[in-house]
């Protein structure tokens, strides 16, 4: 049988809390899987849009206030792809920075800034 350390013995005793003290000894979970995790249907393209991507929808330009939305194109274009979270989100672009603009976005109350490449945004 283990020994368990006198300080732990002492805070299971006198705690009156309902978490086991062990639990805080443990320390944080490793999270798992990359940024791209459970996107296999989330970025895939209907049946007739795959193939080629023309060089109109990659040299696309914008200006500063055109309204876009986030559509990505993962399996043509890697650079400049924004979080899975904000697929499909509507933003309005403020920069442009080297290939890529700058898009704010609202995340619930907060703005947020994402650098997104012109092959993964619509314009509306």
């Amino acid at each position: 049988m283990k020994k368990i350390p006198a300080q732990l013995q002492k805070a299971r005793l006198s705690s009156d809390s309902f978490l086991n003290p062990f639990f805080f000894q443990l320390g944080m979970v490793k999270r798992i899987g990359s940024s791209r995790r459970k996107t296999r249907y989330l970025f895939t393209n209907p049946k007739r849009k795959k193939g080629k991507l023309s060089l109109t929808k990659y040299l696309l330009h914008y200006q500063e206030g055109d309204r876009v939305v986030l559509k990505g194109e993962p399996s043509r274009v890697h650079e400049g792809l924004y979080f899975p979270r904000f697929h499909g989100k509507m933003g309005v672009i403020s920069t442009k920075k080297g290939s890529c603009y700058h898009v704010l976005i609202k995340d619930g109350k907060k703005e947020k800034t994402l650098i997104v490449h012109p092959v993964h945004m619509r314009k509306l």
